[in-house]
């Protein structure tokens, strides 16, 4: 099967390129919002992966988000319903449908995005599902949570160098719940859709099976590294407040990465799993001990 891959230099991009290589003909397409712009897609399936996602130094404008994530997205799927391509993926993200998570988050929820992000891809989402798709074709609006493993820089690398320090975690205070996604579990996704043609087009969260608390994760990196975890309990207020001190004094410690540390983000996976009708490669637990392991490298 020839494969038109979008986005194909990203972290994503780079495990799905390695783990479909050898399987189908892989093509990468260079790509950036112009306006009235058409692709020539002569191809049997199209992954969009391109787009432009949080940006941790503030320095974007809003339309940066709506040219990349949903006027990009756009003009694909139009080339993509004029081609004579049978499948279209499309990565978009949990945070197309919410930022904050009571419970656990199926595809039923109804959206509600707070950030730019979020919206753009809503709106890429919205335009995908207003169109009639011929017979001939499926497409999959993908939503991941957090991904991770190899050449991964988020957060959990800023994890992995404090336990790898030595140093206390101070977060013990924090109790949550939260999904991941192994990037192998998301590529063994990605070509059980591209494969099959019993799996009806719609949208489908990816994680992993099993959530974990944040304290679990320092245990994990701890078994990672040979090294004893020390958790600490300090006042969450306290950190709270400290963390607002990091919003201003641009310290390692902010409110936003506060919150993605030790926020609540469970997601369900039972629909893509129950299409599918097989187990995921690795456990959340492997997977995560594996993108520890290439952090050493």
């Amino acid at each position: 099967m020839k494969v038109i891959v979008t986005g194909a230099s990203g972290f994503v991009g780079r495990n799905f390129q390695e783990y479909l290589r050898h399987f189908h003909n892989l093509e990468n397409l260079c790509v950036r919002y112009k306006e009235d712009q058409e692709f020539e897609l002569i191809t049997d399936a199209i992954i969009h992966l391109a787009g432009k996602a949080h940006d941790l130094k503030k320095v974007s404008q809003p339309k940066d988000y709506y040219e990349a994530n949903f006027e990009l997205t756009k003009q694909l799927f139009d080339s993509f319903l004029n081609s004579e391509a049978s499948v279209f993926i499309f990565m978009s993200t949990v945070k197309a449908v919410a930022d904050e998570v009571k419970g656990i988050l199926s595809e039923d929820e109804m959206p509600n995005p707070k950030t730019h992000y979020g919206i753009a891809k809503h709106q890429a989402e919205e335009y995908i599902l207003s169109k009639q798709l011929p017979s001939t074709k499926r497409v999959y609006i993908l939503r991941p949570c957090m991904i991770h493993g190899s050449g991964n820089k988020g957060n959990l690398n800023v994890l992995y160098k404090l336990v790898a320090k030595g140093l206390p975690w101070p977060l013990g205070a924090f109790k949550n719940k939260r999904s991941f996604l192994s990037v192998e579990n998301l590529c063994f996704v990605i070509k059980e859709l591209l494969e099959r043609t019993d799996i009806s087009s719609g949208i489908y969260n990816v994680a992993d099976d099993e959530s974990l608390s944040t304290n679990e994760l320092i245990g994990l990196l701890g078994l990672s590294l040979g090294k004893r975890n020390r958790i600490i309990k300090i006042s969450a207020l306290l950190i709270k407040k400290i963390a607002s001190v990091g919003d201003v004094l641009k310290l390692p410690l902010n409110s936003e990465r506060l919150q993605k540390l030790t926020e609540n983000y469970v997601v369900s996976n039972k629909k893509i799993k129950d299409a599918i009708g097989k187990e995921f490669p690795v456990s959340a637990r492997e997977g995560l001990l594996t993108t520890f392991d290439s952090f050493k490298k």
